[in-house]
């Protein structure tokens, strides 16, 4: 692509890498391209971060037509900077567009778009252990105009940020409310696509689990609220008599980047791996006999996050003693040690960018 630059005028500051924290300081530029039907994907740019003016009467705001993502890219111990397994973000933003009935954002565009703009924000890539620096490309449309349809002028931005960990906890386990009243997604629905409606109609499961001193929630399906899918924002996995379980790709849950990388290398481990159904009456049954052994949420801003208990109605139960299973942590060491460059990348998952 051509890509045009616009120079920033003055630097933002850098903050103290110790206290990141997670999406509160977003870096000097951004990038900008435009769609409409006439000349569809146009005017790449690079322009420093602002606001960006849009009419009341956008069709985002009013009929949420709108999509994102979340990667992240690495510093290196030798100083390199490195992307993990963009084209599956690329690929999956694609999936995500088409159900909203949105224009494709091609792959090797998304790509090249990532590479330009973490290369111009190299310095903002935080070199402290388990930072990194989080990149949300997101699509949405800017036609001004009410009525549902799909609109005719679409834009596509990506912002960066500077994170540490995304649980205050860290690797260590939280509790988690099962959520039986209220549902994530349906077949048929946008359960695999990353938008903000799905997000937002999460919220209300989060609140509740919070008041019952809970972390996240973990989502049933939602037709017989029986079947475990996601929990909270991120794919969950169980270890029980040594296999490994977790939900089906099957429309109703995201197929996470960093759930299809923790499943190669358990395969490659020797794991038995059952993308099944799994009632949460089985689960439970798991947990008071004991061969529950571990229990861990995948995702990219969290990685790997630990559950130490699940609390279902009226009934609880605790997973390996409320602490980090053997497992858990040998993940989780294992996949950031190829995201830092401090693990042999097998797979070829990581894309030196500068």
């Amino acid at each position: 692509m051509d890509i045009k630059f616009e120079k920033r005028e003055k630097l933002k500051e850098k903050p103290d890498q110790t206290k990141l924290g997670f999406g509160k300081y977003m870096t000097d530029y951004m990038f900008v391209m435009d769609w409409d039907r006439e000349n569809e994907w146009h005017d790449a740019r690079i322009v420093p971060h602002g606001p960006m003016l849009l009419d009341p009467a956008c069709v985002a705001l009013h009929y949420a037509q709108e999509t994102f993502e979340g990667m992240k890219a690495y510093r290196t111990k030798n100083g390199k900077i490195q992307l993990f397994r963009p084209e599956m973000n690329a690929r999956r933003m694609i999936n995500s567009n088409a159900r909203l009935c949105m224009p494709a954002f091609p792959e090797d565009m998304f790509v090249e778009a990532v590479e330009e703009l973490v290369c111009v924000e190299r310095d903002w890539v935080p070199s402290e252990p388990e930072t990194s620096l989080y990149i949300r490309p997101f699509m949405f449309a800017t036609e001004s105009s009410l009525g549902v349809h799909m609109a005719n002028s679409y834009k596509f931005v990506i912002i960066c940020t500077p994170v540490g960990a995304y649980y205050a906890e860290g690797v260590n386990p939280v509790r988690i409310l099962v959520e039986d009243e209220l549902v994530r997604a349906v077949k048929g629905g946008t359960g695999f696509t990353k938008c903000g409606g799905n997000y937002a109609a999460s919220i209300l499961g989060q609140v509740k689990a919070e008041e019952q001193g809970c972390a996240q929630v973990l989502w049933l399906d939602g037709v017989e609220r029986k079947y475990v899918e996601e929990v909270g924002t991120m794919n969950i996995m169980f270890k029980i008599n040594g296999e490994i379980y977790t939900a089906p790709i099957e429309g109703t849950v995201l197929p996470g980047v960093t759930r299809d990388s923790i499943l190669h290398i358990l395969k490659d481990w020797g794991y038995k791996v059952n993308e099944t159904k799994l009632s949460v009456e089985d689960l439970m049954k798991a947990g008071h006999e004991g061969t529950l052994e571990e229990a861990f949420g995948t995702g990219t801003a969290a990685v790997i996050s630990p559950v130490g208990e699940f609390v279902y109605k009226d009934d609880k139960v605790t997973v390996n003693d409320f602490k980090t299973g053997d497992l858990t942590q040998k993940l989780y060491d294992y996949l950031t040690g190829i995201q830092w460059g401090d693990e042999e990348d097998r797979y070829n998952w990581t894309v030196e960018v500068c």
